[in-house]
This record gives C-alpha cells, structure tokens and sequence, in this order.
C-alpha cells in the first residue's frame, strides 16, 4: 500500500510517500517539504504565536493535498519536540485538526529516540551488533542504545540546534563568549546521560542521522547525497573538531556556501556541529556512520510491523 508521513517536526514540516509491503523495505516515492522552524517561533511564554499556528495549519493542509495527489491510503502524522514542548500545544494540536481534519500525534522524545532507533537496527542489520545511535533534529538530542530492535536505553536532550541557536546565538557571527556559554551548557547536558548508557558497554557501532549529521559528514569529505544511499559515509571526531572553530567564525551567508550545506540550515549548523562534537567526545565515539534512515522510517516500519501482526 502507499504510506504517507508527515513530520511536523522543529525546522521542517515534511511529507515522506513510500511504498510499503510487510517483510519488505519501504521505496521512496515522493518527498514534500517546507522549512517552517517552529522551535525559532516560540514567544518568550514558549507557546507558538498566532503567526506559527497559521502557517502550521497552512503548510499541513498543502501537505494534505499532496499525499491525496499522490493516492496515499494512510497517513501517519506526528509532532516532535517544538510542538511537544509548546505551552499551547493542546490549543495548537486543536487548530489544526480542525482546520485540516488532520490529528497530530506527539511523539514523546523517548518514543523518538526509540523509534530512530528501530530504523538504524533495520538498515544496518543484527550483524552490527551494540548499536549507539544519535539524532541532532531542530529540538532535540535523541540517543538511543541496544542490540535488538527496542534499545535498552533511549534519552531526549532539549539540544536542538534550532532551539540552540535561537537561544544563544544572537550574533552573525556569534560572539566568541557565547560560544563558550553554549559549549559549557551543551556538554553539562550531555554528560548527564552518559552514565546511563555506559552501564551497557562499549558499542560495536555508532550511528547518526538527521540533517545536521549528513551536513557536517559532507564537509568532511564524505560523499554528496546525490551519489545515492548506499555509499557509505562517515564522520570522524577529529575532522569536527577542526571544523566547529571554522563554522564559528562564519557568517550565515558564508556557510550557505560550503559544500552540502543549504541556506536554510546554515545559521543553525554551529549549534548542531557543537552538539555533535560533545556527544562524540563525551561518548569517546572517534568515528561514526550517517545512516539514511531516521524517525520517518522508524514510524512506517512500526506500522507494517502492527499491520503484520493484526
């Protein structure tokens, strides 16, 4: 059958089609996409202004439309971390339900990082054994630990590098203070949750994915994502680690133009790069590997799972 989600996630709403058949993988068969940044619409009262609600409901109703063009039976649509943690969430999940029809369902960061977590172990397979999976998303850090297909342990982070970002990066560039400030309170967060996940051991795979990850795994040299999925790309630490003082030094306007990184996700990339450099660090992962399949998949792989089993 044809599947549809929709992502209402921090930075973008987006609208994955597949089609899906159970026991097989789900094939891509159109993508729409609009950059909204919600996690940078919050008012000082962290609710989503009038504004934001309106172009929500807008951009999932042109969402809407498109899975009906493209004959979708099923659609699967959820929220994350910047509707989640709205004060009006409940008022903003009503408004548009009403004017869509379409019923959100927010996803708990745990349930993220879980679900993220599934599509990694699928993708890479049994034979990778521990896996330690990361995602950087506009909201959030989710982490994720396991040898099956439910980790043994799962954590939500509010480091989002949208959420960063917008509260403490002012400047164009930033100031180097508030790097340091950032860089502090990243690491202090991070290293809160490392001993949950080193009770377990050692994993015999690190794996990221999301936006962030492929941006940062391109400017250290890995290969364009025009050269297809199954190349295999990797991000070392040290790589980073000479590219986070690069990208803090840079303008907006500069980093639109190094290679694999999009205007619309320039500004936020020093944020994200900060996150990933301490989770590699504090974690003591010297390489990773960007998977290609995140919570979108996590989510359609869940429902061919149900529909299996019903």
């Amino acid at each position: 059958m044809r599947l549809g989600v929709l992502d209402v996630g921090s930075n973008t709403v987006h609208l994955l089609v597949v089609d899906a058949h159970p026991g097989a993988r789900p094939l891509p068969a159109h993508s729409h996409k609009v950059e909204l940044r919600l996690a940078q619409l919050l008012d000082e009262d962290g609710a989503i202004g009038p504004e934001g609600v309106d172009k929500l409901a807008g951009v999932v109703q042109e969402a809407l439309q498109a899975a009906e063009d493209k004959g979708v039976e099923e659609l699967l649509p959820f929220a994350t971390s910047a509707v989640r943690e709205a004060s009006n969430a409940d008022d903003v999940l009503a408004r548009v339900q009403t004017e869509t029809g379409v019923e959100l369902q927010v996803l708990t960061g745990a349930e993220e990082a879980r679900l993220t977590f599934l599509a990694a172990r699928r993708w890479f397979g049994w034979s990778a054994g521990k896996l330690l999976v990361l995602d950087i998303g506009g909201g959030s850090l989710e982490i994720a630990y396991g040898i099956d297909e439910e980790p043994d342990a799962a954590a939500s982070l509010p480091l989002g590098a949208g959420r960063l970002t917008a509260a403490w990066l002012p400047g164009d560039p930033p100031e180097p203070d508030a790097i340091r400030a950032l860089r502090r309170h990243v690491r202090a967060q991070i290293a809160r949750t490392v001993g949950e996940f080193s009770r377990f051991g050692a994993p015999d795979h690190v794996v990221a994915t999301s936006k962030t990850f492929k941006q940062l795994a391109r400017l250290a040299g890995a290969a364009r994502s025009a050269d297809g999925l199954y190349v295999q790309r990797e991000l070392k630490r040290g790589s980073l680690e000479s590219w986070v003082p690069r990208l803090a030094g840079m303008t907006t306007a500069q980093r639109a133009l190094l290679p694999g990184v999009s205007e619309g996700r320039a500004e936020q990339l020093i944020a994200g790069a900060m996150v990933a450099e301490g989770a590699m660090d504090l974690f003591g992962v010297e390489t990773l590997e960007v998977c290609p399949w995140a919570l979108r998949e996590g989510v359609i792989l869940r429902r061919l799972d149900q529909m299996q089993s019903a």
